[in-house]
């Protein structure tokens, strides 16, 4: 059993249909558009899933959704955040999107919220009432700005009964799913890379890297015991040993041509796997999840990712000596656990 089996998060993600499904969420009547509403307009991600969402004359709409409203406030501090709000907030207004004052005025219009806000420190404040009022949320890259805080998200949607899920679009890449689902059989072993800027106030990895950190764990799934990461100013190579000696790598690239990719390595064959397909996909499932109140992606999963990029952080740390998962996360529980206790009523 690994530490994230043994704290109950596969649990949860199995239950996620059930208990989760029981809650009691507002949503719009089924020949009705779902109201979604989003919270931080400080990334370009929020004018691109509107126009899929309400674009119905585009060839890449996705039907089931409507944006209705929109709270604007994102980061706080980061710069390059903050300053493209007043952009992103004309972008909504011209398209007939409300913008309101506050997430609770928020709340009373939609449905469901995509979070935004490209800062992942405040995503655990501003997710905190969204799941309170039982509504369905996607947060999106990165989840939080450190561990503890991504644990504390699913512990406090745990509490509430309220669907949530974050993933990076590269997740649902056609050739990643693909090796998800069989197509070389039991994958041995991948390679991912993506470009990979870093924001002091965030893990290292959890700001840009992330797109090729989940692609690696999309490819590899859960299981990942140990991981070393050698760090340049240009470069990153992180190392993952996973159960039964699979081994994974992430480069992160600051320097050359960078893209998105890899290979996968399975009993069947070797395949390129780790591309980025846009962002349809992805707003595809949040669509099917708002829809069903079913996460595509177990939180065990996201919380095993972000456990590699703290461990990743602290190897840099120790001079590129390995760390191991269930030293990171024993540390990254007990804080989550305060955190959370301080949130909840007494």
């Amino acid at each position: 059993m690994n530490a994230l089996s043994s704290c109950g998060w596969t649990q949860f993600g199995r239950l996620a249909a059930g208990v989760l499904m029981a809650a009691t969420i507002s949503v719009a009547a089924a020949d009705e558009p779902i109201r979604v509403g989003i919270i931080g307009l400080d990334t370009s991600h929020a004018p691109a899933f509107m126009k899929l969402f309400n674009n119905a004359e585009a060839a890449d709409h996705v039907p089931g959704c409507r944006v209705v409203a929109a709270y604007p406030q994102g980061s706080r501090d980061i710069a390059s955040s903050v300053s493209r709000v007043p952009e992103y907030t004309k972008v909504m207004q011209e398209a007939g999107v409300e913008i309101v004052d506050s997430i609770d005025e928020l709340l009373t219009k939609v449905d469901a919220v995509l979070l935004e806000s490209n800062d992942g420190r405040v995503h655990l404040e501003q997710a905190a009432p969204v799941l309170a009022a039982g509504k369905r949320v996607f947060i999106d890259k990165p989840l939080a700005g450190s561990l503890a805080d991504a644990i504390a998200i699913f512990k406090l949607a745990e509490h509430h009964g309220t669907p949530v899920f974050t993933a990076s679009g590269l997740r649902f890449g056609e050739a990643t799913q693909a090796v998800r689902h069989g197509s070389l059989g039991k994958v041995l072993g991948a390679s991912t890379y993506s470009p990979c800027s870093l924001e002091a106030t965030h893990m290292d990895l959890a700001w840009y890297g992330i797109h090729g950190c989940e692609a690696l764990f999309t490819l590899m799934g859960t299981g990942c015991q140990q991981v070393t990461r050698a760090h340049s100013d240009d470069f990153e190579l992180v190392t993952g040993v996973w159960e039964g000696g699979r081994i994974g790598t992430f480069r992160g690239i600051r320097a050359g041509k960078a893209g998105y990719g890899g290979t996968a390595f399975g009993e069947k064959g070797i395949a390129e796997a780790g591309g980025f397909d846009g962002y349809r996909p992805l707003v595809v499932a949040i669509a099917d999840f708002f829809a069903t109140g079913e996460p595509p992606v177990e939180p065990a999963e996201t919380i095993e990712l972000f456990a590699f990029m703290e461990a990743a952080d602290e190897s840099v740390r120790r001079g590129g000596s390995p760390v191991t998962i269930a030293e990171v996360m024993e540390k990254a529980q007990e804080e989550a656990r305060r955190r959370v206790a301080a949130m909840l009523p007494r």
